[in-house]
């Protein structure tokens, strides 16, 4: 989840000027851009448990990361709750989860230089304080009780509204990481066709990725138990909007959306106003009562866009938000297999035509299945592997058609390789897990971070 957003302060005059904002991420094919977001878990090396932000836990951890990088501590109530580096940005998730934000960069061989950077110095700040990090979808041993808040103001007010809208709010919150791809789009039509492809392969992406099969310490009967999580988060802000499917569909239509999608909060004079299940269209027409005399602003709607949970976010890029929290080489490969289905045009068609022969429901369904049947799922007259190898061999044409070289001569097809093995019957991440659970772990999870740990 971001840190603060933008502070614009241009008063909001219409829902035109709304989608002009949004409109404004548009940039020319050969501009495009890859932004690689991951978290990972906490824990301590002597007892497994999550570290508290303070004292010696992600708060040290934070201040090292500063020192080490240069960056500049965002800083919420005094206390240092990220950082802003010189490329990208190092934010915590709710339970102490550790977030990069990557820069947007031209190519998946600079993702991975990226990538190994940041472990390579997360490492050397954590583990002498004692520390590592493992990236799990759902963490595999500790309660809820168990994980720690961090001190972020944003995070006590969805504390306090998420058990109203669902039975799972404060799990999403603590105790799931995940790894997300952002991308660009070059024009309003572009936008929508690559959301609602995105949007119909969230569910694949699901099960190629998934990574949470315990839960405390035991089998949860889930490959992927974040996914399942989300399915009873928030029904107001999350899954495959039925409005982002019909026709007309755009950017305005998208803000009349979100202006009905219950707000959190606005920010002012370095504080929250807790505004948590009201309307931004009442925020906007000024009706109500708790922001008496607050002017929303450009500002406050970008921040509004940050609460939305769907399982492809728009902002002035999208956002590919499906896929459990996993191990370095499946955190490139998520990046790389819609890389390579969105930034070549004729990859984008295929892909296009490959969701378009079925209704966006069908899709939509798989999304209560996956979570716990992963690739083995039905689908058509198979399953849902099926169609995870038709959709690898429309990303590396994708990839291969880009041909961006890494120096040994590599193209980033290179980094499809952990999916194109488990669409060829491999285990999944979450499946390997069960397998050491029940062969060399003998029953036992905890063996789960010294193996998982990056």
């Amino acid at each position: 989840m971001s840190n603060p957003g933008e502070a614009d302060a241009t008063p909001i005059a219409s829902t035109a000027q709304l989608a002009a904002h949004i409109a404004a991420g548009c940039k020319p094919p050969a501009a495009f851009l890859i932004g690689t977001e991951h978290e990972k878990f906490g824990f301590r090396f002597a007892d497994l448990a999550p570290p508290p932000y303070a004292p010696d836990g992600i708060r040290a951890v934070l201040e090292g990361l500063a020192a080490a990088t240069a960056g500049a501590p965002i800083l919420d109530q005094g206390q240092p709750i990220g950082l802003n580096l010189r490329q990208g940005q190092i934010s915590l998730e709710p339970g102490g989860q550790l977030e990069l934000s990557g820069a947007p960069l031209a190519s998946l061989h600079e993702t991975a230089r990226e990538l190994a950077q940041h472990l390579a110095v997360v490492r050397t700040i954590a583990g002498p304080l004692g520390l590592g990090f493992a990236p799990l979808g759902f963490h595999p041993l500790a309660s809820r009780a168990a994980m720690p808040w961090m001190p972020k103001t944003r995070y006590a007010i969805m504390r306090r509204y998420m058990p109203k809208v669902g039975g799972h709010g404060l799990d999403m919150m603590l105790r799931t990481s995940t790894v997300q791809v952002n991308l660009d789009y070059a024009s309003e039509a572009d936008m929508v066709r690559k959301l609602r492809v995105g949007l119909c392969l969230q569910p694949l992406a699901t099960a190629l990725f998934a990574n949470s099969p315990f839960y405390e310490g035991k089998p949860n009967g889930f490959l992927s138990f974040r996914a399942e999580i989300w399915r009873d988060t928030d029904p107001d802000r999350t899954g495959i909007p039925a409005a982002f499917f019909e026709p007309g569909f755009g950017f305005e239509r998208y803000v009349e959306w979100l202006l009905d999608v219950p707000m959190y909060f606005i920010q002012r004079r370095g504080t929250y106003l807790d505004l948590a299940g009201r309307s931004f269209r009442d925020f906007m027409a000024g009706r109500l009562p708790e922001a008496k005399g607050e002017t929303a602003t450009i500002g406050d709607f970008a921040d509004h866009m940050t609460t939305v949970f769907t399982d492809v976010r728009l902002k002035r890029f999208l956002e590919m938000r499906g896929a459990d929290a996993g191990s370095p080489a499946m955190m490139l490969a998520q990046s790389a297999l819609w890389t390579g289905l969105f930034y070549d045009p004729a990859a984008l068609a295929a892909a296009a035509g490959l969701v378009a022969g079925h209704p966006w429901r069908e899709f939509a369904a798989l999304r209560d299945e996956v979570p716990r049947r992963g690739l083995a799922t039905p689908w058509q007259k198979g399953a849902l592997r099926d169609l995870a190898r038709e959709v690898l061999a429309i990303a590396a044409d994708g990839l291969a058609a880009r041909n961006r070289r890494n120096a040994s001569g590599e193209d980033e097809r290179v980094y499809l390789a952990p999916l194109e093995a488990i669409a060829a019957g491999a285990p999944s991440q979450a499946e390997h897990w069960l397998e050491r659970f029940r062969g060399p772990w003998k029953g036992e999870a905890r063996p789960i971070f010294a193996e998982a740990k990056v």
